[in-house]
C-alpha cells in the first residue's frame, strides 16, 4: 500500500489552529514496517555488494529492529543472527511474540547478558562474535548507521515541503538524523525519544548536517517501554477516532506528545505539522501480554 499522509481532525486541532498530518510510513510493507524499512533498504544493498551471505544485529526482546532484519533476510535470501539483550530469555524465547516470529523467518538467537550486551560495539565482543559465526554483515542496534540515515532522508518528499514541523520518535536518532538532512530550510524537525534522558543529542550529532532540531524528552512516560494507563488510553482513543493504529514504545507516545504541546500552545496558529509514523505496530502483542500481566487495559489490535 502507497505511503500517503494523513490528515487528523480534533477537536483541539480546530481550536488552536493547528494542523496535523500523520505520514503513513506503517504502510510501505506489511512486515518492514517504517524507517525499518528505510533503514534496511541501503545496508542490504552494502551486504550484498560486499559478497555477504549473513547479517548480524543486536536488540531487546520485543524489538523492531529484529523482527524487521529478521524478515529482510529472508525476503533477500540472507541469514540472520540476532544478539539478544537479555540472557534470561534463553529457555523461553518461544513465548515472546517478537522472537518466535523472528524465529520463524529463519533468524538465529544469541542471548547475552545485559552486562555483556552493553560492550556490544567493542572490538573485542565483535571479534569473539566473528570466531563464533565466521563472517558476516554487522548492522548496528536500531539500524542506526550512516546508510540507515541515507535511507531516512528518503522519507520526506517533494509534497512535503508546505509543514513547518516535521515531528518523529527518536530510538537510536538515525531517523530524525535523514529528516534533519532532508528537511527545507523553513522546516523544523522535532524529535520525541522514547528513552529517558537527553544523552541522544551527541548521537544524533554524528549524521545531522543541520540544526534546525530539537528533542523533546517530557514524553518517555518513564523510560523506554515504560507505559501507563493514561498512554494506553490515549492510544485505543486515537485509534477509535482516526483509524490510526500506535505502538506504545515510540508513535504512541510522540502523538499523545504532539497533541498536549497543541494544547499548551507550544505551536502557533496556522502551524502545519507532520508527524511521521514509523510503524513498530508488531511490538503490540508482546506488550499487550505484559499489560495483561499489571492488569492494565489492552491495546486495541
Amino acid at each position: 500500500m502507497k505511503v500517503y499522509n494523513q490528515r487528523i481532525e480534533l477537536p483541539v486541532l480546530q481550536e488552536k489552529g493547528v494542523s496535523l498530518f500523520v505520514k503513513r510510513e506503517d504502510l510501505i510493507h506489511p512486515f518492514i514496517s517504517g524507517n525499518k524499512f528505510r533503514k534496511l533498504t541501503y545496508n542490504l544493498s552494502e551486504a550484498k555488494r560486499l559478497g555477504h551471505d549473513t547479517l548480524l544485529t543486536f536488540g531487546g526482546a520485543f524489538s523492531n529492529h529484529i523482527a524487521a532484519t529478521a524478515y529482510a533476510g529472508k525476503e533477500h535470501g540472507l541469514k540472520s543472527i540476532g544478539i539478544i539483550r537479555g540472557d534470561e530469555l534463553v529457555d523461553h524465547w518461544q513465548d515472546n511474540p517478537t522472537l518466535a516470529w523472528a524465529k520463524e523467518q529463519g533468524m538465529q538467537f544469541k542471548f547475552v547478558s545485559r552486562e555483556a550486551y552493553r560492550s556490544k560495539e567493542s572490538p573485542e565482543f565483535l571479534e569473539q562474535l566473528k570466531q563464533e559465526f565466521g563472517s558476516f554483515y554487522c548492522i548496528p542496534e536500531g539500524g542506526a548507521n550512516a546508510l540507515a540515515v541515507k535511507g531516512c532522508e528518503e522519507i520526506l518528499t517533494e509534497e512535503d515541503s508546505v509543514f513547518d514541523v516535521i515531528c518523529v520518535c527518536v530510538g537510536t536518532g538515525g531517523t530524525i538524523a535523514g529528516l534533519i538532512n532532508s528537511s527545507m530550510i523553513h522546516q523544523k524537525v522535532l524529535g520525541f525519544p522514547a528513552l529517558k534522558g537527553d544523552f541522544l543529542r551527541k548521537d544524533i550529532c554524528k549524521f545531522a548536517q543541520r540544526e534546525n532540531w530539537d528533542l523533546n524528552t517530557q514524553y518517555h512516560f518513564g523510560g523506554y517501554g515504560k507505559v501507563t494507563k493514561e498512554l494506553i488510553d490515549f492510544i485505543n482513543d486515537f485509534k477509535s477516532k482516526t483509524s490510526i493504529p500506535l505502538d506504545p514504545v515510540y508513535t504512541g507516545k510522540m502523538l499523545f506528545g504532539i497533541l498536549e504541546l497543541v494544547r499548551k500552545d507550544y505551536f502557533e496558529p496556522k502551524t502545519k505539522i507532520l508527524a511521521i509514523h514509523s510503524g513498530g505496530l508488531q511490538g503490540i502483542a508482546g506488550m499487550n501480554i505484559v499489560l495483561k500481566k499489571k492488569n492494565l487495559p489492552l491495546i486495541e489490535l
